[in-house]
């Protein structure tokens, strides 16, 4: 079996001097090989194909068969790396909470123990009848949250 800290260490390779950066590498039983990269302007499918080779041309087929598959991390899919989270400070973002609160944002900053994000949310405000609507920074661990995932907006 192809070991994921080959293929890591490949596409680390063909990262250096490069703008983009790894998200995943997973490698089933099967040796199906799917490498995750991404970039702050978004992914060219040349890049992809240039990384497939770059990886295909360290690997031998003669000692053992496998499938690759090089891609951009999904848009609408969940951040699984801190850069993808630094990438879309400013925008908004949506995020499960692990007690299962969905809750909608802009990510406001992103460190590597914890991001916050600014929600709108009513509130109650004293000598006032009615709630009003306030912003307010929620920050969160990682570990908090099942996913955080970018909102796609066609407005």
């Amino acid at each position: 079996m192809i070991k994921k800290e080959v293929v890591t260490q490949l596409v680390e390779e063909w990262l250096k001097d490069k703008d983009y950066f790894l998200v995943d590498v997973f490698i089933s039983p099967d040796d199906k090989i799917v490498v995750e990269i991404d970039h702050a302007e978004g992914v060219w499918i040349e890049d992809c194909v240039d990384l497939s080779r770059y990886i295909e041309e360290h690997l031998n087929r003669d000692e053992e068969d496998y499938e690759l598959e090089v891609g951009s991390a999904g848009i609408g899919q969940p951040f699984k790396v801190l850069q993808q989270y630094i990438n879309h400070i400013g925008k908004e973002v949506e995020v499960l909470t692990n007690d299962g609160k969905k809750l909608k944002g802009v990510l406001k900053e992103a460190s590597g123990d914890n991001f916050t994000i600014t929600v709108t949310q009513k509130v109650k405000v004293e000598g006032k009848k009615r709630p009003e609507m306030r912003d307010e920074d929620l920050t969160y661990n990682y570990n908090d949250v099942k996913y955080t995932k970018y909102l796609i907006s066609f407005k």
